[in-house]
Order: structure tokens, then sequence, then C-alpha cells
């Protein structure tokens, strides 16, 4: 019987901020970071992981926020992980991707009474105790702010850099400056600005009308000499397709919105490309091409 070629587009290991040792089996992690709740970060980090693999990446994500995770609603799972020689967890693969989250582990009813140490712990237990398989990318959706959970994940988390979301809204860019130069400051890259709500389209009349301002994403990123990846809609379907655990970009894959999802992974699957190699992990017999 012939062996069928692998068809999936090939990924390189990109090198890690602050020279943090990276884990074999994942090749480039990414944070979703805000600074900011309630500019849809979570859909965001969803639907953007789905997009990568619907590109033909092997992807996981990795839920943060530990005191409110929201991946497990967005993602429809309500069952708990396989935990083998109380050592290990194997990732819940939904829509194909590699999901953990703490919300896996925990009464959804159940708060996270936990002072900075025990949740920057938690992030890297999560990190390392989950068997992630051969993963091109792992997206991390951090919660909101500048805290323990950021200042972790630059120091101890091999991470390739930091995709940012906003609104245009002045309130919301205050905040997402404040995170970005956070990053700056820990030597973590910017990979772009994804821009969220940035307009909304009547359903009865058409007209478009930029609700929370116009340009701000544009704006921010060119103060901070990065890239704007895309921007996306203030969409009815997007919000009721997330709370419904049915996430647009494997509901939906022929709608316009879905094609804005894809063409931010393609955007930023190609900032990441630009990166400089990380050669310090072996590649083992993967085939390596470039464009």
């Amino acid at each position: 019987m012939t062996k069928q070629p692998d068809t999936r587009p090939s990924v390189r290991r990109h090198a890690v901020a602050n020279g943090v040792k990276a884990l074999p089996q994942i090749k480039n992690i990414i944070a979703v970071a805000s600074g900011k709740g309630g500019v849809g970060k979570s859909t965001v980090a969803v639907n953007l992981a789905l997009a990568l693999h619907s590109l033909g990446a092997s992807v996981g994500l990795l839920d943060a926020d530990i005191y409110g995770p929201s991946q497990p609603h967005m993602l429809g799972v309500s069952h708990k992980p396989i935990i083998k020689d109380d050592k290990s967890i194997e990732p819940i693969v939904i829509h194909g991707l590699q999901t953990m989250s703490i919300g896996y582990l925990i009464n959804a009813d159940t708060p996270a009474v936990w002072r900075g140490p025990m949740v920057s712990g938690a992030l890297q237990q999560m990190l390392s105790s989950t068997n992630w398989h051969d993963l091109d990318y792992l997206l991390i959706d951090l919660p909101p702010g500048t805290g323990d959970i950021q200042l972790t994940l630059a120091q101890k988390v091999p991470v390739c850099g930091a995709v940012m979301v906003t609104t245009p809204q002045d309130i919301a860019l205050l905040d997402v400056t404040k995170a970005i130069s956070m990053f700056e400051r820990v030597k973590v890259p910017i990979l772009g600005i994804i821009e969220n709500m940035s307009m909304h389209t009547c359903s009865n009349c058409g007209q478009q009308e930029h609700i929370f301002g116009s340009d701000g994403g544009v704006n921010l990123a060119a103060a901070h000499k990065t890239c704007v990846l895309g921007s996306l809609p203030l969409a009815r379907r997007i919000r009721e397709l997330s709370d419904a655990g049915q996430p647009l970009v494997i509901s939906e894959p022929d709608s316009a919105h879905a094609q804005i999802f894809l063409d931010i992974a393609r955007n930023l699957a190609a900032v990441i490309a630009k990166l400089p190699r990380n050669l310090n992990v072996p590649l083992g017999n993967l085939v390596i091409e470039e464009n």
C-alpha cells in the first residue's frame, strides 16, 4: 500500500522570547491578549484557532483565564479530560483543536478563589502537564490585565509573540496600549492587532456604522510599529454561535465572517513565518518548505 503524502502545511519552529526553553511538542506558542475585558478576546481566540486548523495546521488552545474560563462554554465541552497516573492530562479534542482549560477541571459554578502565585502555577501546570501532540501552534487565551499571568507567560512560557485584540473605542485602546507596553517591556514581540467590533451593518437597510469609533486599531498598530492582522464586524451571528457553543468558523465556514477569520489566520501565519528560526530543538523527520 502506497503511503499518502502529508498534505499539511510545513510550519517552522520560531525563536521564543527571553530565551525560555522551548517545548519539543509545540512549535509556536502565541499569546492572545487584550489588557481589557469585554472586547471579545476569547471569541476571537477560539475562532482564530479554528481558522488556523482549517488552513491545515495542528492547533491547540489553552484557556489561561483561571478566574473566568469561557472556552468550555464557547466550544460546547461539558466533559472532563482524562488524567493519566495523576501526572499528565490528555487535552480535550474538539473540532480538531487540542484544548485545555481550568474550566474542564472544576465545576462551572465553582469559583477559583486563588491568590496570584497559585494562578501562575496553574498556568504552568496546564501547559506542562497536558499531553499536547505535535502542535504547529498553541494559542493561549490570556485573561484581561497586566498581572501575574501575563508576567508568568513572559518569563516562563516559551512564547514567540502576542496578538492584541481591541475595539476601536478610546477606552479599550487605553488598556490595550498598557498591555502592549508591558509586553514590550518584558521583550515579548507584538505580532499584530486584531480590531474587533470595528463596524456594524444594519440587518434591515444595510447601512454601516462605526459604533465604537474608527481607525483605533490602525492608529494603535502604527504607534507601536506593528500591523493590523484584520478587522471584525460587530455581528449578532458571531455572538449567537459563541453563546451556543458552536463557533462561527466551524458552524458557518462559508460565511463572510468566517472568511475574515481565515484571512486573519493567514496573516498571522505569515507574520510568524518571518520571525527568526529556533534551531535549538530537534525537528525530527519534518520536511520544511518555504514559498
